[in-house]
């Protein structure tokens, strides 16, 4: 048993109905079993016009990313940045955002139950699948009396109300909305509902007809006289406010909302037009531009709709939550009408039918509102969580079996392809938290499975080595969990993120039979070993320096959420240090940047300066704020009147007297694959690990040291998270 979900590849265009396994439950959301869809058609027609381009047209349309690739580029060469690229793009969306059902399993902290009706936003949460998983906060009840149907309208229905309450109209102010799609209609509604008049405009006389029939007389189509008629219905004033909600290639709608508005009227942008302002008409009306961020406050705010922290009501009155619960009261009380504006049903596996009735290439055949509609399930009915793959590709043979846990951008683009030129394993089972990445990632790499179930990498018996590759704060309840199933375990960097789940650990490695790694790459790399090389036997202590131009990370990205940076990429360069002396750390210093920037978190940009045993200095300095066009990372090694200078792993400069030697790389190579096939073969060997575990658990503990000395993001030692995959 498999669930059906329409997915949009972004590197080919393909759109198509997949069979994958149901998503994961997590502690902050609920799961839900699917009733009705509502295709928003402006957004998902962009997102399949924009997967259609080819490789030009795409970075036409995106130049901020080309620029992006262009640096790239220059810092790692062309074939690691080929790579990246293909694995970024060859990823599949899952299309849909708005959608109704009942709660099959609910978190904790949640505030639901099983069986809830319920209406879901947000994309990659209420997608167009049979079962989705949607955080707390993107999730409001159903009020008796309102259909499935109508509710999988509610977050194109809180786009269009937060519109409208951007514009702050008042009893009586004639409002013109400017684009008659979903979201015009449902605005035109809306703004009634708030006791405004409102004026509805539009290019598609279709469109105009719908409003009609949903009651509205003053609507007119564009190529008729707007101005005259907008003069006409406000006795002469002009419009108090305009909300735009439509979206053209062009200026022409600013245009237009410009000149039918009175002196100092508002005016609200929903759609997608191009703010090209013109300064006279502004400037002698006083008229004012207000933007519309979707759904209301906390979208795009991964602490409000992850985490699922609200905003406290009496500081933040209408939050995306609360403009859908507010819809759905509309509805309930009959104010808002949205079974008129549907037109079109279809089942999932319609999907290819329902795009292209959507786009035009149905010829006589109109389309506004589309639902996807899902048979009723038993209620008792499990969550499919498994689904067997007909690989792309045959799976390999191997005598170390592998199950892979998270399959993310840096995994597919860098470990998969790495493991994958290991001899000697095979691929098994692949555990994510989205189903479809999940099938894509298995389909792509020979696995036999996919499910987004952990645990069942853990339970299966022919599963020799589980790679964790997941969200750091999930590391180490998997590590734990992995070892005490009997698993060899590769966990990606950090092993931890505090000093408390670094005791779990340490408890469970002692009682393990299998072998513990973690992917410290950068010891392995081939230029990293041939400059400890350059200083062996030398019998005094080495001085070096780690520059790293690590790039800029806003403050509400996932990296500082989990962990930080110092102890999710910081490790990496302590480990190196540790390597390249041979002695641990017995003195760490860090200190972190001064100032009151707003677009920096402290261990942005750091300094660290590590005491070894033996008298070995080292000095690692971590920016943030650097220029994107200076390399990464760069490696100074100074001692015995001999140095060695490691340029971004591409180009190895070594000093002995008078004589300096370079070696060059054909391209950059950090060690990934040298590290995997190190730890394969120990666990085909029966061990020792290639780093012991004293070094690993030493090296994640002085992270922890650090950020305490700046006054870091290391989480809480009471702190669990359960964002596994």
């Amino acid at each position: 048993m498999t669930m059906k979900q329409v997915l949009q590849n972004m590197k080919s265009g393909e759109l198509r109905v997949a069979e994958v396994a149901a998503p994961a439950l997590r502690k902050g959301g609920v799961v839900v079993r699917t009733a009705a869809s509502c295709i928003s058609a402006g957004t998902e027609r962009t997102i399949m016009e924009f997967a259609r381009k080819s490789y030009l047209d795409k970075a036409r349309a995106r130049p901020d990313l080309v620029r992006q690739v262009v640096d790239k580029v220059r810092k790692e060469g062309v074939a690691n940045t080929y790579r990246a690229v293909m694995s970024r793009l060859d990823v599949e969306t899952a299309l849909g955002y708005s959608c109704a059902g009942d709660v099959v399993e609910a978190g904790a902290e949640s505030g639901l139950q099983p069986g809830d009706r319920v209406a879901c936003a947000g994309m990659g949460f209420a997608s167009h699948a049979e079962w989705n998983y949607v955080p707390k906060n993107l999730v409001v009840r159903i009020p008796d009396g309102v259909a499935y149907e109508d509710a999988s309208y509610t977050t194109l229905g809180a786009i269009a109300m937060q519109g409208v309450r951007t514009l702050d109209i008042t009893l009586g102010e004639h409002v013109v909305v400017i684009g008659l799609g979903l979201i015009g209609l449902l605005a035109l509604q809306l703004v009634e509902a708030a006791g405004g008049q409102a004026i509805g405009v539009d290019l598609d006389p279709r469109k105009v007809e719908a409003a009609r029939n949903l009651g509205y007389t003053r609507v007119i189509a564009r190529g008729e006289d707007v101005e005259t008629a907008v003069q006409g219905w406000t006795r002469g004033i002009g419009a108090d406010a305009v909300l735009i909600a439509a979206s053209a290639p062009s200026s022409d709608p600013l245009h237009l909302a410009i000149s039918l508005s009175r002196k100092r009227a508002r005016l609200a942008m929903v759609g997608n037009v191009p703010l090209e302002i013109p300064h006279k008409p502004f400037y002698e009306k006083e008229l004012q531009l207000r933007m519309s961020t979707s759904y209301g406050p906390g979208r795009y705010d991964p602490t409000y709709e992850l985490d699922g922290i609200d905003y406290p009501l009496p500081y933040v009155r209408w939050t995306e939550q609360r403009n859908m619960a507010s819809f759905l009261d509309l509805l309930a009380a009959g104010k808002v009408r949205v079974a008129p504006l549907t037109t079109h049903r279809f089942a999932l596996a319609q999907a290819a039918e329902a795009y292209a009735l959507l786009e035009g290439k149905v010829p006589g055949d109109h389309a506004l509102g589309v639902l996807f509609t899902m048979p009723a399930a038993e209620p008792t009915a499990p969550v499919p969580r498994r689904v067997e793959l007909p690989a792309a590709r045959s799976p390999r043979s191997g005598t170390v079996r592998v199950g892979l846990v998270g399959a993310g951008t840096f995994t597919r683009g860098v470990l998969l392809p790495a493991l994958a030129t290991v001899p000697g394993i095979a691929f098994q089972g692949v555990s994510t938290a989205s189903g479809a990445t999940g099938e894509k990632a298995g389909q792509t790499h020979g696995f036999r499975y996919a499910t987004t179930d952990w645990h069942e990498i853990l339970r299966d018996p022919d599963i020799d080595l589980v790679v964790i590759a997941t969200q750091h704060r999930a590391h180490a309840a998997m590590v734990v969990a992995a070892l005490q199933a009997g698993k060899h375990v590769f966990v990606e960097k950090p092993l931890c993120v505090n000093n408390a789940e670094l005791a779990q650990i340490r408890q469970a490695h002692a009682a393990a039979k299998g072998l513990l790694h973690v992917g410290f790459n950068r010891r392995f790399a081939p230029l990293c070993v041939d400059a400890k090389a350059h200083f062996a036997g030398l019998g005094e202590p080495l001085t070096l320096l780690y520059r790293i131009n690590a790039g800029y990370a806003p403050p509400g990205s996932t990296v500082h959420r989990e962990g930080g940076r110092l102890i999710g990429e910081v490790c990496h360069f302590i480990d190196t240090f540790v390597y390249l002396t041979g002695r641990p750390v017995r003195r760490l210093t860090a200190r972190c940047s001064g100032g009151h920037s707003a677009a920096l978190v402290n261990e942005d940009t750091v300094s660290l300066v590590l005491e070894h045993e033996d008298g070995h200095l080292g000095t690692i300095v971590y920016a943030a704020r650097g220029n994107p066009l200076v390399p990464k990372e760069r490696i100074e090694i100074h001692g015995g009147l001999k140095s060695a200078v490691l340029d971004d792993f591409t180009a190895l400069h070594l000093y002995d007297g008078s004589k300096k030697r370079t070696q060059r790389a054909l391209m950059q190579n950090k060690g990934h694959r040298d590290q995997m096939a190190a730890f394969v073969q120990a666990v085909r060997k029966g061990g020792p690990a290639p780093i012991d575990f004293e070094t690993l658990a030493h090296v994640t503990a002085l992270t922890f040291d650090a950020a305490e000395q700046i006054g870091g993001a290391a989480p809480p030692d009471d702190v669990a998270d359960d964002r596994e995959t």
